[in-house]
């Protein structure tokens, strides 16, 4: 019998799976150093693929999250710190939940029921992600809901009412799964004993040939977008929307970023790049996809499906190589793109725009998943 040839790939890919197919789903927890003389633990995640996803209760930031590459090597795409010491002075949000309210609110103040409230003001003349002591800074409670195939940890806490100046005691629930299909999902409720508005989301920032390797202008990004919210100068949305068609920001076709990110547009030099809600196709509170990214040398392909109007694609503008992150690695500029499933910034603010306020009673529920896979 002629004997059969094997490429090397395929066996380093057919070696991986079966050892992937080995793994079994579990959760575990440690403690992971403290915050303020308070005690963080971190829930670590994994899947029977052998994905694996380590979140912490401080900020219920996602501190690592692996991803499979075209070979079956798994490593870590989100940037973050080795110490959880080091994300209250140094982080850019990475990771965490924000809110009460994530991304601006103009001059910090809205109106309900005809008061006008106003919130920190921590980013130029306006509010960013809660003011300055958000939900990124708050140790949260954790608990174990599953060690099953689909792995799950529940995040809670509740913000009192007048924290950082927002009405109502408003409690929250996170709940972090990681799916069969190798996707971290994220569901979001929030119920209040007072009229409040509210805009919460995860900021994890991604990198797909692994965190810190390099920047990320070679990924290529399909957002399902035909229009964006634009800004003024101090990125606070003019109340109208522009069609993305012929511009820089007609990201509906899956360019490398590096092939719009420097073109001349008012609007990329607002933001110093992206930095802009583009506005989902489709309905509004149905599933539906967002975003993909391919990052060419790894096949790494992740996929956004989110029940959210908006999505921010931010592309690490003020990273600037300060920062020393996981294993001593330096964050320099563009290192790392975030895309954030939420609400379109000022809405409080914005008549025109799908309403963030949350009335006494009601519910607020949001799911998104980022899925991995590779080609």
């Amino acid at each position: 019998m002629r004997p059969m040839c094997v490429s090397p790939s395929a066996v380093v890919t057919a070696l991986a799976v079966l050892l992937s197919s080995a793994c079994v789903a579990s959760v575990a927890s440690r403690p992971f150093g403290s915050v303020g003389g308070k005690r963080v633990t971190l829930f670590q995640l994994k899947n029977g693929n052998g994905m694996e996803a380590d979140i912490a209760t401080y900020g219920a930031t996602v501190t690592r999250l692996t991803a499979p590459d075209r070979s079956g090597r798994w490593d870590d795409v989100v940037l973050g710190f080795d110490r959880i010491e080091d994300y209250p002075g140094k982080s850019p949000y990475f990771g965490c939940i924000v809110g009460r309210y994530g991304n601006r609110i103009a001059k910090g103040q809205f109106k309900i029921g005809g008061k006008t409230y106003q919130v920190p003001v921590n980013n130029g003349p306006n509010s960013l992600h809660g003011g300055k002591v958000g939900f990124d800074k708050a140790i949260w409670a954790g608990k174990v809901l599953s060690s099953g195939a689909e792995p799950a940890v529940e995040f809670t806490m509740t913000s009192p009412d007048g924290d950082q100046g927002y009405p109502g005691n408003l409690k929250v629930r996170v709940v972090y799964t990681l799916t069969k299909a190798n996707g971290l999902r994220i569901d979001i409720e929030a119920r209040t004993d007072k009229d409040t508005v509210t805009n919460l989301t995860n900021h994890s920032y991604f990198n797909l040939q692994g965190a810190g390797a390099r920047d990320c202008m070679d990924h290529e990004v399909r957002i399902f977008a035909d229009k964006i919210v634009p800004v003024t100068s101090d990125l606070i949305p003019t109340g109208s929307f522009m069609d993305v068609a012929g511009t820089a920001f007609d990201l509906r076709n899956r360019p490398p970023i590096s092939s719009r990110i420097d073109m001349t547009h008012e609007q990329l030099g607002y933001g110093r790049g992206f930095d802009h809600t583009f506005v989902v196709n489709g309905t509004f509170g149905k599933f539906r996809p967002a975003a993909e990214v391919f990052e060419p040398v790894t096949g790494r392909l992740m996929t956004v499906m989110t029940t959210e109007p908006g999505v921010q694609f931010y592309t690490g503008n003020f990273l600037d190589g300060s920062l020393v992150g996981k294993g001593g690695t330096h964050y320099p500029f563009r290192y790392g793109f975030c895309l954030e499933t939420q609400h379109f910034p000022d809405s409080p603010n914005q008549p025109n725009f799908p309403t963030t306020l949350l009335k006494k009673g009601q519910v607020m529920r949001s799911t998104t998943v980022y899925q991995f896979s590779a080609k």
